[in-house]
């Protein structure tokens, strides 16, 4: 029988341990500190939004946040991204995506100082991932590999095959994956015999966001599937990037959508925070 690989159950547990230790901080006289900019009153990035700040409450982390009209100019985003860079009292900065389309994304994520960038997007953080010294690695990532250990599945020598090459997901899960001692392939909705590539995957990563493009039979009997795909259809269902009902015949483990990676992603925010907030501690406690 399959196993569900339950993240909703896996992240309240990992939720409860953060709390504990932003718990053990603040006796230290150590609070920690998030701050969110949003830009723009995009429906999902609201409700994403809330969601941070209502688990960071949970958890003991104050999270503020900065939201900014729709017609806001590149350079005042980038002064109020500065000015967050310098407060001593803020220890992770996030701008929630995407950004408005007059914006450019990419000159704001380079905007952030490293240190601060707990969603791990930052072109020295992925260069730190890829290079095998992490700082602070994409949270959806960081989820996946904690869902695999979490439900002690094998990774070592094992054949990992990720579909989809974001920097966000796929390229930082296929980093991951290689430092553990996988064999990873990394694939995409471009690549020939893309079916095959899956058929021989020990470990499955799909992380395209295109509705159910990986089909059921294609799965290896006994492969572990985690699917971090999620997409609405016209009908309102939401569904992953796996075709689940007969996946779910053939895994031996799999993700279900929604309940699988997405309560992971949140909590690992929270634990990149927490990481921020204890890296400042030590730099100001350095001697000079």
């Amino acid at each position: 029988m399959v196993t569900l690989i339950d993240g909703k159950a896996a992240s309240k547990k990992l939720r409860v341990e953060l709390a504990r230790e932003v718990e053990t901080l603040a006796q230290g006289d150590q609070h920690v500190a998030l701050a969110v900019v949003r830009v723009g009153d995009d429906p999902a990035s609201e409700v994403y939004v809330r969601n941070k700040r209502r688990a960071c409450a949970r958890a003991g982390i104050r999270a503020v946040e900065h939201h900014l009209p729709g017609d806001t100019s590149q350079p005042a985003l980038e002064t109020l991204v500065d000015g967050l860079n310098e407060d001593p009292e803020v220890h992770g900065v996030l701008v929630q995506l995407p950004l408005p389309a007059h914006l450019d994304e990419a000159a704001v994520i380079d905007r952030i100082l490293p240190q601060k960038d707990v969603d791990g997007f930052h072109p020295d953080n992925m260069g730190r991932l890829a290079l095998g010294r992490p700082r602070y690695v994409p949270c959806t990532a960081l989820g996946v590999l904690h869902l695999l250990k979490h439900y002690e599945v094998v990774i070592a020598g094992q054949r990992a095959v990720v579909v989809g090459r974001s920097q966000i997901v796929g390229k930082p899960v296929a980093a991951l994956l290689t430092r553990e001692n996988a064999t990873v392939t990394l694939c995409h909705s471009k690549t020939r015999a893309l079916d095959r590539e899956v058929a021989e995957a020990d470990i499955l990563v799909a992380a395209l966001g295109r509705p159910e493009f990986i089909r059921g039979d294609w799965i290896r009997p006994g492969a572990t599937v985690i699917d971090v795909g999620i997409n609405r259809l016209p009908d309102g269902r939401l569904v992953g990037d796996v075709e689940f009902a007969t996946a779910s015949s053939r895994a031996g483990a799999i993700t279900p959508v929604p309940g699988g990676v997405g309560p992971m992603t949140v909590a690992f925010l929270m634990h990149n925070t927490i990481m921020a907030a204890k890296a400042a501690t030590l730099r100001h406690r350095a001697p000079v």
